[in-house]
């Protein structure tokens, strides 16, 4: 027996019974994209893709450390700074953490400015987001050195299991790298909002597309999956 489904029109149909209307169910889906941009279709696939990857590597991690049999290295004294002559442990990751999160406030400010075309508070917005993910990153560079410095290699530690060094790299490194691409992206977005040509839809120099506003938030969706990935390397490596 057929049901009746509303079309995109509000117009009844006739929606088959049976496996038939299974499938036809199933496929209706693909309506709630016909309105959404290529940019920002290709960036949840690219999102989406992202997230196996980085979660295989903490996967990978949490089966590392729980295998082996030599004891793994406290993170609170790993990565524990000298002040005033005082061990404080994990001070630096959490200033790292607290500076990639204020980060997303940013970004999310620069979204909105951006959708009601504010060329210079939507620029400043980004640009002051890309500042805290390059101090994440150097701050991230003053860690590994840090840590080289002390012996930790990808094939061993002083401190205890020789995995140590190689999750560690591994994680943080490709994490930075992606912080390391977003500043870039940002930069370079920031400098065609300062430039006004969302405003006048000028034509990308590679790509001959119109530019539009809808990047800012593109990026912006970029930037928020890198902070929230952190939160879980945070969670994982650094407090586990």
């Amino acid at each position: 027996m057929a049901e009746v489904a509303l079309t995109d029109t509000g117009k009844a149909r006739m929606r088959p019974a049976g496996w038939p209307g299974i499938a036809a169910d199933w496929s209706s889906d693909q309506r709630a994209f016909k309105n959404v941009s290529w940019g920002k279709t290709m960036m949840w696939i690219f999102l989406l893709s992202d997230t196996f990857i980085f979660g295989c590597f903490l996967l990978s991690y949490m089966t590392a450390r729980m295998s082996t049999t030599v004891p793994w290295p406290n993170p609170s004294e790993v990565f524990a700074l000298t002040i005033g002559g005082k061990s404080v442990p994990l001070i630096l990751i959490a200033i790292m953490t607290f500076v990639l999160i204020s980060s997303s406030g940013t970004m999310a400010m620069a979204v909105n400015f951006g959708y009601r075309r504010d060329r210079f508070k939507t620029a400043v917005l980004m640009l002051a987001t890309a500042a805290f993910g390059a101090t994440f990153v150097g701050m991230q560079a003053f860690e590994w050195t840090k840590l080289i410095l002390e012996g930790v290699r990808p094939w061993g530690n002083p401190w205890g299991a020789p995995q140590f060094g190689a999750c560690f790299f591994m994680i943080t490194g490709f994490h930075g790298t992606h912080v390391t691409s977003g500043v870039i992206f940002l930069i370079i977005i920031a400098r065609k909002v300062w430039r006004g040509d969302f405003d006048t839809e000028t034509r990308g120099f590679f790509t001959s597309r119109k530019g539009h506003y809808e990047i800012v938030e593109i990026a912006g969706l970029y930037w928020h999956f890198v902070d929230l990935v952190w939160v879980f390397i945070f969670a994982f490596f650094y407090l586990w």
